[in-house]
Order: C-alpha cells, then sequence, then structure tokens
C-alpha cells in the first residue's frame, strides 16, 4: 500500500502532535512560516522578564528529528482543490491527499476601536519582547523624571492569560524593580479588566474570587463588570463612559482563528474553521482542521477551548482517522477529554480546576509548574527554565530584563 501525502500546515501543539503521529504510515510536510515552535503558556514571562525568549522557543527541526517528516518555512497562499495542491509563498507546490490545517489563531479585537492600533497582543515571541521594551522603558523613564509622574499598565481580558500577566507584572514591579529604583517603583499602577462579572469565567466562582483576591494582594487594581467601548493613545474608554489613564495596555481578551482562513477559502462560522464531527472540514473530505483554527463543538455544542490539549487531542486524532481512511474503515467523531484548567497568579499562587475538584494555592502552584515543564520542548528549554526559575524564587529577582526591541 502506498502511503498517503499528508500536508500540515502549521507546526504548533496540534500540527507538531499529528505529524509525530503520521509519520511511519505517511508521507508527512510540516509547513510554517517559523523554523521554530513557540510555547504560548509561557510567552507571558518573556513579557515580564521571568524567562528569556529562547527558552520558549523550539527548532521545529529539532522536534521532528528521528522522524521522516520533513519541514517547509513559509504561508500558505492558496489551496488548489481539484489537484490537490497548496501553494507556499516561498513558490513551492506541495501536492497532497491529505491537508492538515493547524494555523492557530491571532487576536481577535471583536471590532472594538483602537484595540489594533493602540494595544500590545500576547501571540507571538516578538509582541512579547516588545510588551517586555514598553514596561521597562517606561520604568526608566521614572527613574530619570524623579517626580511624582505615574506609570498605568492595563490589561484587558480576565481569562487564565489576562490573569497570569497581571500577576506577573506585579511581581515584577515588587521585586526587580522595587530593588532598582524603590520611587519609580512605587509609582507604577496595574489595572486588569474584565467585561464579564468575575475573573476566570470558565472556572468555578470560588476560584475566581480567590484569583481576584490574589491579585489585589499583589497591589493590582481589578474591573469586573466593565466592558471596554475604546482604546485610544494613553486611555482606554469603558462602555459606562469611564476613562482611564493607560500608557502600557496589553490586549488579552480573546483570539480567533488565523486571518488565513479567508485566503484558503475555507468555509468560516464564528472566526473558526467550520468542521465536521470527524475534524474533516466542511464539503472538503481530505482537508482537516485542528487546533484553535477548528470550530469543533463539544458536548454542551459550544466551541472547544483555545488551549493546547484541545489540539494535541486533535492532531492525535486524526491522524488516527487518515489511518481509518487507507484502511477503509468507518470515521469516528471527535470527543474532547477535558483534563482540566489552571491559571498561575504569582509566586506559591496558582487556581486548578479538574472535573469538579478545586484546589488553590502552593500545592496549586507546583502542579502548574510541572505540568507546563513537562509541555515544553527540548531538554535544554527544560533545564534553563527550571535554573530561571529557581533563581527568581531564591532570590525574588529576573536577569532577563533587557529592552531589546527594534527601538
Amino acid at each position: 500500500m502506498i502511503n498517503p501525502k499528508v500536508v500540515i500546515l502549521g507546526g504548533g501543539f496540534g500540527g507538531l502532535a499529528a505529524a509525530r503521529a503520521l509519520y511511519k504510515t505517511a508521507e508527512v510536510t510540516v509547513v510554517d512560516r517559523h523554523n521554530y515552535q513557540t510555547f504560548l503558556p509561557l510567552l507571558y514571562q518573556v513579557s515580564t522578564a521571568g524567562l528569556a525568549a529562547d527558552h520558549v522557543a523550539y527548532p521545529i527541526r529539532g522536534a521532528l528529528r528521528k522522524t521522516s517528516v520533513k519541514f517547509r518555512m513559509g504561508s500558505p497562499l492558496s489551496i488548489d482543490h481539484k489537484n490537490k495542491e497548496v501553494k507556499l509563498d516561498s513558490s513551492e507546490v506541495l501536492q497532497f491527499d491529505h491537508l492538515i490545517v493547524a494555523l492557530g489563531s491571532t487576536t481577535a479585537d471583536f471590532g472594538i476601536p483602537g484595540v489594533s492600533e493602540f494595544t500590545l497582543g500576547m501571540k507571538s515571541v516578538h509582541e512579547a519582547l516588545t510588551i517586555r521594551a514598553e514596561i521597562m522603558r517606561r520604568f526608566e523613564d521614572l527613574c530619570r523624571f524623579e517626580d511624582d509622574t505615574r506609570l498605568a499598565i492595563t490589561v484587558i481580558g480576565g481569562g487564565p492569560t489576562g490573569v497570569e500577566m497581571a500577576g506577573a507584572i506585579a511581581e515584577l514591579i515588587r521585586g526587580p524593580l522595587k530593588s532598582d529604583q524603590k520611587q519609580a517603583a512605587a509609582q507604577i499602577d496595574i489595572t486588569i479588566i474584565e467585561a464579564g462579572e468575575r475573573l476566570l469565567p470558565t472556572f468555578s466562582p470560588t476560584l475566581s474570587k480567590r484569583t481576584k483576591k490574589d491579585l489585589e494582594k499583589l497591589g493590582v487594581k481589578v474591573l469586573v463588570g466593565s466592558p471596554v467601548s475604546g482604546v485610544e493613545h494613553r486611555k482606554i474608554t469603558l462602555r459606562d463612559k469611564q476613562v482611564l489613564p493607560s500608557e502600557i495596555t496589553i490586549w488579552a481578551a480573546g483570539v480567533k482563528g488565523s486571518d488565513a482562513m479567508a485566503q484558503l477559502s475555507l468555509p468560516v462560522s464564528g472566526n473558526r474553521v467550520v468542521v465536521e464531527p470527524t475534524m474533516q472540514v466542511k464539503n472538503y473530505p481530505n482537508i482537516w482542521a485542528l487546533g484553535d483554527i477548528a470550530g469543533a463543538l463539544g458536548k454542551d455544542g459550544n466551541p472547544l477551548p483555545m488551549v493546547a490539549p484541545v489540539a494535541i487531542q486533535q492532531g492525535k486524532f486524526i491522524a488516527k482517522q487518515i489511518a481509518r481512511l487507507s484502511s477503509s474503515k468507518e470515521l469516528k467523531e471527535f470527543k474532547y477529554l477535558d483534563k482540566g484548567s489552571m491559571a498561575t497568579i504569582g509566586r506559591n499562587k496558582a487556581v486548578v480546576e479538574v472535573k469538579g475538584f478545586k484546589l488553590s494555592g502552593p500545592i496549586a502552584w507546583l502542579i502548574w509548574v510541572a505540568l507546563h515543564l513537562f509541555y515544553l520542548l527540548g531538554g535544554r528549554n527544560k533545564i534553563t527554565t527550571i535554573a530561571d526559575w529557581t533563581w527568581n524564587y531564591l532570590t525574588f529577582d529576573r536577569g532577563n530584563r533587557h529592552i531589546m526591541d527594534s527601538q
């Protein structure tokens, strides 16, 4: 039997999971615009000087070593459905029997004016380094002015990413920046804004309450039930017309499927590719979609969350589906196994929820640390991350406070 040709667009969690599950039974090629995978769950730590940027990036070729998977650096331009070909911006054309679309997500502004112009996103290493540089540059300004000027930093979005970002910024200020220049650090204000009635809306109310309390202990002002209606230069307007000063505004309020969906002429609904329960793209039985870009539904009929475990499970599932097709077996429907949710608020502070079991505090924080190390690619990255975290924990310092953006 001739092995099918499988092209995977995207080298994130789901794309790599599918590639590693397929390479023994298919000719697999992975395409990504970068030659590395970004460990998005720890990107906020790069933004807040907790980790160096290269700790959360791992070469895709390294991840696929000891497999027969090919890699091409590039972005897809178009799909020729009739000839089963995908054209890349590198001018290369790849033939496929099966195409897996795993292009991830991009920032969703929900149509709010000013988001794209005046906020900083959290979807790439470049954006993380920009946030870190902005925080450190404004801190240096405070040290230079030596007056009562205040620096307002705002995180919009009270989900796990926003909560983790706000907590990490607070600890950066209370620790290293306070040690560097106490007066300047005392002039920095942090606010987190959530449109809903509580932080971490997908968690239980008790853990949301605990998270709010922990953030406030760190000096973060928490605004819930406060939808943002517009963002301008150095200010945010809420729906109730309240205007907040904000020198640095970080957008963590939501994401949507990659903009490449429209360019590839795939069926879209609710900013995600429409897929069947089998994970096949609607009307295209030889094209599959997974992860953030796929509009797969859960048991409750709602779209599955845009998190790494979903993408990984779907990647492995699609590999089995392609094997079933090759063996003329009936396809199955994808069922997501929810292994729980977690978020860290800061040092010794985290919340974990697994099927009704709730945990917070130091033990939850240790579970968070262990799980993130487990999923982090590369032995070097694991070791250097452990070293950085240990140093940060023991010394209350963060050694990655460099201003290294293009400015």
